[in-house]
């Protein structure tokens, strides 16, 4: 699966409507996949919307 390009915390704070420290607790968490790039952590947009999706079929 080609993950598609990496995002950064807030791109995905903003693609997702939360907070950044939201993102960051998803990424501690395990429940959003991330590549640590020096200081900071780069998601794969493909996780991303994986785990909308997800998140949207546990809410019906």
């Amino acid at each position: 699966m080609d993950p598609g390009r990496l995002l950064t915390v807030a791109e995905v704070a903003s693609l997702m409507q939360v907070r950044k420290t939201s993102v960051y607790r998803l990424v501690h968490s395990g429940h959003l996949p991330a590549v640590r790039y020096g200081r900071s952590f780069r998601v794969p947009e493909g996780a991303v919307h994986e785990y909308l999706r997800d998140s949207v079929r546990n809410m019906s």
